[in-house]
């Protein structure tokens, strides 16, 4: 993964929150987590918390799918720490972890309104932070993952996560693509709220529940974005993306290998029980980014079809 130098980067929707307090293991949370509640305590991974994404759901998207009129606090109101000021070009973006992050929300914001055109409406911030924070859906955790909260259209993400969770409770892998894919699949879920999509949630457990129809399509929402990443231009013309490899997305598969209902179940010293699934097997959610980086094709990325699970 290579940033070209040239792309000026644009950090007026990516901020810092610094260190903060969140609310409890189950506690109100934002919706689309690309994992189900897992919980890191006792030196490991605490089952999976299905009352997690029941709660998010009920809150964040409302019983009858529609959105609620406001959450509990609004985490527009918090601080920022200034942690991105000093990102300024593709240049910036190859040497620091931070820039990075800038840049590959520039680059989904730049292919999602090439994408949707008239339709597209901008995310209003990724925001990052550390240990817990107050958002539109309510209090968060490090312990959930990054998420996406509907109610105030901001992706929330604690950079620990990457290590302390995906890495070393969950088995995945350690690399440069890690984070873009799931920051892609979470801007999936704001792309979700722009079309309407998560109005479709009714049932939120299940192996053809709707939350898994919810999450497999955002997989393949960050299919299509890695995709046309190294094509995708910003206003002025430049690329953000000077090159993707294979490496990089077989980062991004085994990402969302680790992520799996299945392999967390595992992972927990459980059984596997489908019946609780609310993300899809890891299986399906390679199946799904697969589809999307393959087809580049928005329809194809239909998981709410008949027959598509």
């Amino acid at each position: 993964m290579r940033f070209n130098p040239k792309a000026r980067l644009d950090t007026s929707r990516v901020r810092d929150r610094g260190r903060g307090t969140g609310g409890g293991r189950s506690g109100g949370l934002g919706g689309g987590m690309p994992i189900p509640g897992g919980v890191a305590g006792g030196g490991g991974l605490v089952g999976v918390i299905v009352v997690v994404l029941f709660l998010v759901l009920t809150q964040c998207l409302g019983d009858g799918g529609g959105l609620p009129s406001g959450g509990s606090l609004d985490g527009g109101r918090m601080g920022d720490t200034d942690r991105y000021k000093s990102c300024e070009s593709g240049a910036d973006a190859n040497k620091s972890a931070d820039c990075a992050r800038v840049a590959v929300e520039n680059s989904l914001y730049d292919f999602w309104g090439d994408e949707l055109g008239s339709r597209f409406r901008a995310e209003k911030e990724v925001d990052t932070f550390t240990g817990g924070t107050s958002t539109g859906c309510g209090q968060a955790s490090s312990a959930v993952g990054p998420f996406y909260c509907p109610v105030d259209e901001t992706i929330y993400l604690d950079t620990t996560f990457f290590d302390d969770v995906l890495e070393r409770q969950l088995g995945g892998p350690d690399g440069g693509f890690v984070e873009p894919y799931v920051l892609a699949h979470e801007y999936g879920h704001h792309i979700q709220n722009v079309l309407g999509t998560m109005g479709k949630v009714k049932t939120q457990q299940g192996p053809t529940s709707d939350s898994v129809r919810l999450e497999l399509q955002a997989d393949c929402y960050a299919g299509m974005w890695a995709k046309a990443a190294t094509t995708t231009e910003d206003a002025s013309g430049e690329v953000v993306f000077a090159s993707l490899t294979d490496q990089d997305i077989q980062q991004a598969i085994e990402a969302a290998t680790a992520v799996g209902d299945d392999r967390i179940q595992e992972r927990s010293g459980g059984r596997v029980n489908p019946e609780q699934w609310t993300h899809g097997s890891a299986q399906q959610r390679v199946d799904w980014f697969t589809t999307g980086y393959r087809t580049g094709d928005l329809d194809a990325c239909d998981t709410f079809a008949a027959g598509a699970l």
